[in-house]
């Protein structure tokens, strides 16, 4: 499986425009139940990414005022991405390798696809072993899968 079918399935990329204030920002985090999105340029091309920890650090910590600032000054820029193509199970071995929980999914022309978070790539492989664990189930226990669908055989008891 690859990084574009599992982002490809939802119905919206949690995005900002670069200009957006930090106190909107945070406000989008918030109503979004999410803790970073991606950060759009002018044209519409990923330009970083802004965190919960990114407002937290960089203006409550430092006491400034957020619906002053514009998130295109706290921004992380240059953050590791993967394209599309990419195989699922690289995208855990580089979280792992690196000791980040999400990825910003884009192509080489910038065009923002989205984020992929460790939960996500879990769910998809315990899905996937959820379904082999069945079809090894069935092969090796075809009388219960049998029974499972309704199409049990028929028992009679004899009388003593």
């Amino acid at each position: 499986m690859r990084v574009v079918d599992l982002v490809q399935s939802r119905k919206e990329v949690y995005s900002i425009r670069e200009e957006t204030t930090v106190h909107d920002a945070a406000r989008y985090l918030r109503d979004h139940k999410v803790r970073s999105v991606g950060v759009l340029d002018a044209a519409g091309k990923l330009g970083g990414v802004i965190s919960q920890s990114d407002t937290s650090d960089n203006v409550a910590a430092e006491n400034k005022c957020p619906a002053w600032m514009r998130v295109s000054e706290i921004m992380s820029r240059d953050l590791p991405l993967v394209r599309p193509e990419f195989p699922l199970e690289g995208c855990l071995c580089l979280m792992e390798k690196r000791g980040v929980f999400h990825k910003l999914v884009a192509e080489e022309s910038g065009r923002f696809h989205g984020m992929i978070s460790v939960a996500d790539l879990l769910r998809v492989i315990a899905s996937d072993h959820k379904a082999r664990a069945d079809l090894f189930e069935a092969f090796v226990f075809p009388q219960r899968e049998r029974a499972l669908q309704g199409k049990a055989p028929s028992c009679r008891i004899m009388p003593s």
